[in-house]
């Protein structure tokens, strides 16, 4: 079945699958997790960690949790304190949690593996449509279309000819779908293909171009870390700048408004709640137990540190004991 959004898009998927791809198999990085001995375990569990994270900071954090936790069962029944040490100062803690609730689920209900399909994933505690479908392409080779920010600004420059990549799309999904050469059965393709009446059913495109699809979801991924950084695009270094529309423009800069729309766009964290979470995190996660006085020393503004306290213990991150001046804090067991 021939794509149904190819005409809405100028680039050749094949064609781009093929430069691309080849780029991608001299260039990539020589991450942990994509060595092809990697579980699918290894692979959800990079996925979850290189959110909003450097794969830096990940890299080595990774290679311990999975040396620990090797399977979703061996997770399933640590000791959460043992869960937030090992995630230490990666940030955003949530995730660590959550992860475990993910690996509890696929022991309760997939026999402690990995479920492949997109709708299975999505169903996984913490597990959105990024981290589904990334878990379904390079776990499993499915041909989906997988959306980050990378993928977002360069199908922006690539396709639409415009410097900055703009906020989150519904049609997101959509328009990487239209790059890809074939795809395999996605549900929130399929809804929109029934709220628009969209006749083509899927999986569409040439099945003979399934594997260099799912190739190319990772392709593009780092091109935008590695070429089509957010900032300073290597375009002379791009195998696909012949087809860029942005080039093809004369490399137009955004305007002040757009560029004004970005920068809001753009999370600080110095002075913010979450700056003072991580504080209070690091001094629970290096003793057993911490004192209110000790809590007290953490932050100098008393009521933001209150605050972000008090939504530490809402978020089961930290657990209190006692009252008053004999209050102590600890991760939770």
């Amino acid at each position: 079945m021939n794509n149904p959004h190819a005409t809405d898009c100028a680039i050749d998927p094949t064609a781009l699958a093929s430069a691309l791809n080849s780029w991608f198999g001299e260039h990539g990085r020589d991450l942990l997790w994509r060595h092809p001995d990697t579980s699918a375990w290894g692979i959800l569990v990079s996925e979850v960690m290189s959110q909003q994270t450097p794969v830096k900071r990940v890299e080595p954090l990774w290679q311990a949790w999975m040396q620990k936790w090797p399977t979703p069962a061996d997770l399933a029944t640590a000791p959460k304190a043992d869960v937030l040490r090992l995630w230490a100062n990666l940030g955003y803690p949530r995730r660590a949690l959550r992860l475990q609730e993910c690996a509890q689920a696929c022991v309760e209900n997939h026999d402690g593996e990995v479920p492949a399909t997109v709708a299975e994933l999505e169903a996984l505690p913490g597990v959105g449509s990024y981290t589904a479908r990334a878990v379904a392409a390079f776990a499993f080779g499915q041909a989906v279309p997988v959306v980050d920010t990378n993928v977002r600004r360069v199908y922006r420059r690539l396709v639409e000819g415009e410097f900055l990549q703009g906020p989150v799309r519904a049609r997101d999904l959509w328009d990487m779908a239209s790059l890809l050469p074939y795809v395999d059965e996605d549900p929130s393709l399929a809804r929109r293909q029934t709220r628009h009446q969209t006749a083509s059913p899927l999986p569409w495109g040439d099945p003979s171009q399934r594997e260099a699809a799912n190739v190319l979801c990772a392709s593009l991924m780092e091109l935008g870390a590695l070429v089509c950084t957010a900032a300073n695009p290597a375009c002379d270094s791009c195998p696909v700048e012949s087809q860029c529309q942005w080039v093809a423009r004369g490399k137009p800069a955004p305007t002040a408004e757009e560029n004004a729309a970005a920068k809001g766009r753009v999370q600080k964290f110095a002075g913010t709640d979450r700056q003072v979470r991580g504080k209070i995190m690091a001094a629970v996660r290096g003793v057993d137990t911490v004192t209110s006085a000790d809590i007290a020393l953490v932050w100098e503004d008393k009521i933001q540190l209150e605050r972000c306290l008090n939504s530490l213990l809402v978020d089961g991150l930290v657990e209190a004991e006692g009252s008053g001046k004999a209050k102590t804090f600890r991760l939770p067991r």
